[in-house]
């Protein structure tokens, strides 16, 4: 983390303090070294463009209304969107120490440090469109909203709480030293207003926004956030196919936001990974970043390069420069024996960025997307059943290939792909949740367990590490069976963090984990910084993407087969559990990374201070985070939740949970005839 000076931090105190400034700042132009958000769909009408318009002054006092007014109604016309660009602040965004941030709660001030994480150029997507991943996952609609929120966190105390509305914060009001700081809310739309469009029309309106899945909930960490997962998906997909992972060939596409971890998490499973990126600034950024070891703009050349690396049976990453649907179609003319094949591409978002179809160059479809939408949709449906062409080719000699939770399946399905399945299967592949998350993780209480060290030490990051690896050890000690090589990938997984240098941004780290294992990680954090071993308060989270937070039909609860993966009570039941045992700001959103209307989704934070009331609140908060979502999972007749939630309520007497009883097959099919 760089060294502030005096005058910088100043400027940022003063800017925090100051929230919307009483006196225009000057106006800023687009910087074009940073990467944009695509124009979005000219969708409003006239009038709704007026109420737009009026929506967004209503931020500013009428004095400033002349100058403001034209101002953005030529955003509006130029990106579909009112950023309030000019009220971008001077200062850098970072995550600074929780030290530097101006705040009367220390509760606060994390929160602070998390959202300016968020929008760090170096973690962020578009980080001046206030858009941290997934081509619109945003943690704000405006810099109007930013600097509101960081006034009120600055001047919050411990009684009171500040209420998010989809970006815009309707104000602190008086609660308790329990109660959350901060309760978010994203998307939550009426339900029959939830179709893509909808969005389209509310958010240009400024009244609602996507807010991915931690992007809108201040807890995204980078990529780091999506390695882990990566890693152990590919390990176990290899697993599948009988052996390890060397000499194994995995293609995939995607390099923006959480899909650019899918080379680094190939390289740390020890495959041999080939990604299509048709976005030049983020294949060279990941480059850069050294998650990718090489990029090569010509499909043949990368699929020699490829090659030539599985036949030494070395781990190494290629970032194709180019379209996916070539790419595949290049391996299957060729016929090249794919072990393991993916998507990252981002089609939750389809029709505005999240996936480029084939035969245009990037300008070219951000231009068609706006000036002829139907014809850009056109061209990806086309695109979509093309790539599925060419996959179904390498599968059919033997490539074991996974939606990775985009909305892959979905979309290929809805553009009319050959994709459906057999025997009553909806599709022809698996999520990965079906045949790997699910059952070897969700099911047993495991998830992306995360933490971010406030002091910005990364000596304070290697404690946490070398802590979190002793507790695993121990566990894996009298580990059963059935989860013993979960936690063994886990420790290997934070015995090599520190030399598979994952950090981007905060001082951030993620382990998957069981409700067991994240208290007793979070129980010994606390002591730590009450010992003075960790310098600061650590803020405790997950990526929604877990075990009880999120129901998702097509990715997070595709594994639940007793008809009530379309129901949301999981989620919204986790968000209220979490707000009154003890989590510091708690979060929910229809939307994530399947798409607005697909998914909804809860999150939470947690400041460990080293103090007894946090003991307190991480056990309750924790065990009842996880264990939610394996009671649903083991009423849903998941044999392996079943084994998991017994041996839960072995540890805890407390917890009493419904089991299922199994009906006779043959005694239904008797009764039915």
């Amino acid at each position: 983390m760089p060294t502030a000076t005096a005058s910088d931090l100043a400027l940022f105190q003063r800017t925090i303090r100051e929230g919307i400034p009483d006196a225009l700042p000057p106006a800023r132009p687009l910087d074009p070294a940073v990467s944009h958000a695509p124009v979005r769909k000219d969708i409003l009408t006239a009038a709704e463009k007026k109420l737009a318009l009026r929506n967004a002054l209503r931020y500013f006092h009428p004095k400033h209304h002349a100058v403001l007014a034209p101002e953005f109604a030529a955003e509006l016309k130029a990106y579909g969107r009112i950023y309030m660009h000019r009220f971008r602040p001077e200062h850098p965004m970072q995550a600074r120490p929780i030290d530097h941030y101006p705040a009367k709660s220390r509760q606060a001030a994390a929160i602070m440090l998390m959202v300016q994480n968020n929008l760090d150029p170096a973690v962020a997507q578009h980080p001046h469109e206030l858009i941290t991943y997934g081509g619109n996952g945003a943690v704000f609609q405006n810099w109007a909203q930013y600097r509101l929120v960081m006034r009120y966190l600055s001047e919050m105390t411990d009684e009171q709480t500040l209420v998010m509305y989809s970006g815009h914060p309707l104000g602190l009001f008086p609660s308790h030293a329990d109660a959350p700081r901060v309760v978010v809310t994203n998307g939550m739309v009426i339900p029959n207003y939830s179709k893509p469009d909808d969005w389209e029309r509310m958010n240009a309106l400024g009244v609602s926004q996507y807010g991915q899945m931690t992007a809108g909930s201040y807890m995204y960490i980078g990529p780091q956030g999506i390695v882990h997962g990566t890693t152990i998906t590919v390990l176990n997909a290899a697993r599948m196919l009988g052996g390890g992972t060397r000499g194994r060939l995995f293609v995939t596409a995607g390099l923006g936001g959480m899909s650019g971890a899918q080379p680094k998490a190939g390289n740390i499973a020890g495959v041999v990974t080939l990604c299509a990126e048709v976005n030049p600034a983020a294949a060279h950024k990941r480059h850069q970043q050294g998650w990718v070891d090489e990029v090569i703009d010509d499909a043949d050349r990368a699929i020699d390069t490829a090659l030539a690396w599985r036949k030494k049976g070395e781990a190494h990453s290629i970032a194709y420069l180019g379209n996916v649907v070539d790419l595949w179609e290049r391996l299957a003319a060729r016929g090249v024996a794919v072990d393991l094949g993916s998507d990252q591409t981002s089609l939750h978002n389809p029709w505005a960025g999240g996936y480029y179809p084939a035969g245009l160059g990037l300008a070219e479809s951000n231009a068609l997307m706006v000036d002829d939408p139907a014809a850009f949709k056109q061209r990806v449906e086309e695109s979509l059943r093309r790539q599925v062409k060419a996959i179904n080719a390498l599968a059919e000699k033997g490539m074991y290939f996974f939606d990775y939770g985009n909305a892959f399946l979905l979309e290929s399905a809805r553009a009319g792909a050959d994709i459906a399945g057999t025997d009553g299967a909806e599709f022809r592949y698996p999520s990965y949740v079906e045949d790997i998350m699910g059952p070897l993780c969700f099911d047993h209480g495991f998830g992306p367990f995360r933490w971010v060290c406030t002091s910005g030490d990364p000596k304070d990051l290697a404690t946490t590490d070398r802590i979190a690896g002793d507790v695993l050890e121990g566990m894996l000690y009298d580990a059963p069976e059935a989860v013993r090589q979960q936690i063994g990938d886990n420790l290997h997984w934070i015995r090599s963090a520190q030399e598979n240098k994952l950090v981007v941004g905060s001082q951030a780290r993620i382990l998957y984990a069981d409700s067991e294992g994240r208290i007793r990680i979070a129980e010994a954090f606390n002591a730590a910084i009450k010992q003075g071993a960790i310098s600061a308060a650590v803020v405790l989270g997950r990526d929604h993407h877990d075990v009880s937070g999120t129901d998702s039909p097509y990715r997070e609860t595709s594994n639940i087969r007793d008809g009530s993966r379309f129901t949301a009570d999981m989620a919204v039941q986790n968000f209220v559990g979490d707000a009154f045992r003890g989590a510091t700001w708690i979060s929910l959103h229809n939307g994530g990374g399947v798409g607005w209307g697909e998914v909804i989704n809860g999150g939470f934070g947690m400041v460990l201070d080293g103090s007894a009331d946090s003991d307190r609140r991480l056990k309750a908060m924790l065990h009842w985070d996880v264990n939610n979502g394996i009671a649903r999972r083991a009423w849903a007749r998941n044999p392996n939740a079943v084994w998991s939630i017994q041996e839960e309520m072995k540890r805890e007497p407390r917890l009493q949970v419904t089991l299922p009883h199994e009906a006779d097959d043959g005694l239904l099919e008797r009764t039915l005839g």
